[in-house]
């Protein structure tokens, strides 16, 4: 049996996107619910809720995404589609990227291009090339359950992104 292919969700980003947060590719969890980070056990909400100083956790999730754009953050995943077993990245194969440069060149203002993990880094980089020059490049460790650093630690390295 093959298995199907797993496909990123559309961009959140508007013309007054500052600060672009790249993933790598939805997990099961936020794929069966189609939400970005939409694992309960996943922090980025809880960390970009250090990084903004706005309490995202208890809004619904058309609010949160509201509450990123008027912060003027935007979301999208480095990979476009792939075949991956489960969530994790080490089993991402076969993959289609995202066209991360014409994202960007519909973005004057952004500044700042964080990487949510070491894959998401990896491989964002090399799509981006030398654009990636033009922009502060932040690499964060994951928000995932399956990076198991503790939350204080995560905090305080997202803590980066604040004044983006």
């Amino acid at each position: 049996m093959r298995l199907a292919r797993k496909r990123c969700f559309d961009p959140v980003v508007d013309a007054r996107t500052r600060l672009l947060v790249l993933g790598s590719l939805p997990g099961e969890k936020s794929l069966a619910l189609q939400e970005y980070y939409g694992n309960r056990q996943n922090r980025f909400w809880y960390l970009m809720s250090d990084v903004t100083s706005v309490d995202l956790v208890p809004l619904d999730y058309a609010a949160r995404l509201d509450a990123l754009l008027a912060l003027r953050v935007g979301l999208w995943d480095v990979v476009a589609e792939a075949h991956r077993p489960g969530s994790l990245d080490s089993s991402i194969r076969d993959r289609n990227d995202n066209d991360l440069l014409a994202l960007i060149a519909n973005l004057p203002d952004l500044t700042t291009i964080a990487f949510n993990g070491g894959t998401a880094a990896r491989l964002g980089l090399k799509v981006l090339g030398p654009h990636a020059a033009r922009y502060r490049i932040v690499q964060l460790p994951s928000s995932s359950p399956a990076h198991t650093m503790p939350y204080a630690e995560k905090s305080r390295l997202w803590l980066a992104l604040r004044g983006f």
